[in-house]
């Protein structure tokens, strides 16, 4: 990914200096703010606190985190502590719990005095597997878009649902890679972009986007169904933060609905992820537990005062009761198929399986 012409990654590590660098995405699409990580709560917060988001990101940026957090100690019992500590801060995304079990895998058998160089070692691993199947989505999509019938014009027209980009990974992005890829390949392509609320996760999107040059809209979350019935949406593509083994797929809340828009109007409904993302030790979606995050993310609206300066208001009083449930679950049903690094798959565990044949075992 390019911004203003010059190739970025979201992650820069460091591991001469013990720190990793981060955008900070709590001050985007207002500004470019780079943080440095140096300590195991910092890199906890980082994720806790939506300064690095989407499933691969938050995977590749928890691996790092343990890597820094051994600096400070690398026996048994701080090697614990720190997973559990960077295991607890999300959830629902299983990127972060599977770079934390494979690396306490590379990591136990090891001597402690060996063990923090390895963890930089395979925390870049990491981030380098996960660029290289961001970029074989890309192709595998592309492949697909070249394919997809258009309803009105020469241009093809996406939707896609808060933030499945660069900056949900460490370079490339999910659901937006084939995107880049048809761009950069001189297809023809429109994007339509949900605001993702109460995140606002589509500014992000819209943002990166525009980094790229890539023509886009931004959408009210309940405008999507009125542009699919009107014609204007030839297909729809979002990320996962978890795939279960018989193809539900959970998502940014607000994606089920536009799964189930997509049934009404005959419209295709991918899912783009890498086998980071891909549970097949969760049977069916309804064992994913749910993010339920502070309503206050829903009570205040940040962003820029008329001075420029980055300020919130509040649009409901404290005492308003809030639900504000982080993510929902599509059913495997609702979903054309799963865009991964290995090709595209029915939404089904032999589907799947067929990608993979190595998770049969057992």
């Amino acid at each position: 990914m390019n911004i203003d012409g010059i190739p970025t990654r979201t992650l820069r590590a460091h591991p001469d200096k013990r720190v990793i660098d981060i955008i900070d995405q709590t001050r985007l699409p207002h500004a470019l703010h780079w943080v440095r990580v140096a300590t195991l709560t910092e890199a906890a917060h980082a994720i806790r606190a939506m300064q690095v988001r989407g499933a691969p990101l938050i995977g590749a940026t928890a691996a790092y985190g343990l890597a820094i957090a051994l600096g400070q100690g690398s026996d048994d019992d701080s090697l614990s502590v720190a997973i559990d500590a960077l295991w607890a801060t999300r959830p629902t995304a299983v990127n972060l719990h599977w770079a934390l079990s494979r690396m306490r895998t590379c990591l136990t058998p090891l001597a402690p005095e060996q063990r923090e160089a390895a963890a930089w070692h395979e925390a870049a691993v990491i981030a380098e597997e996960d660029v290289a199947q961001n970029l074989a989505i890309g192709q595998h999509g592309l492949a697909l878009f070249r394919q997809i019938k258009r309803r009105h014009d020469s241009v093809l027209n996406i939707m896609t649902h808060c933030n499945a980009g660069w900056l949900a990974t460490v370079d490339q992005g999910t659901a937006l890679s084939p995107v880049y890829a048809a761009y950069d390949a001189g297809l023809p392509v429109h994007v339509w972009v949900s605001e993702t609320r109460p995140r606002n996760q589509g500014l992000l999107t819209a943002w990166e986007l525009a980094q790229h040059g890539v023509p886009h809209t931004l959408i009210a979350d309940n405008a999507a169904g009125i542009l699919m019935r009107d014609g204007k949406v030839d297909a729809v593509i979002v990320g996962a933060d978890r795939v279960a083994a018989n193809g539900d797929i959970a998502n940014k809340v607000g994606t089920y609905l536009k799964a189930l828009a997509c049934a009404d109007n005959g419209l295709p409904f991918y899912v783009a992820a890498p086998r980071s993302t891909i549970d097949f030790g969760l049977a069916e979606g309804g064992q994913i537990e749910i993010e339920a995050r502070d309503g206050d993310e829903f009570r205040q609206v940040h962003g820029l005062n008329a001075r420029g300066v980055p300020s919130s208001l509040h649009q409901l009083p404290a005492r308003e009761a809030v639900a504000n449930p982080a993510f929902d679950v599509t059913p495997a049903r609702l979903v054309t198929g799963v865009i991964t690094e290995r090709g595209i798959s029915p939404a089904s565990r032999p589907g799947l399986l067929a990608l993979y044949p190595e998770e049969s075992r057992g």
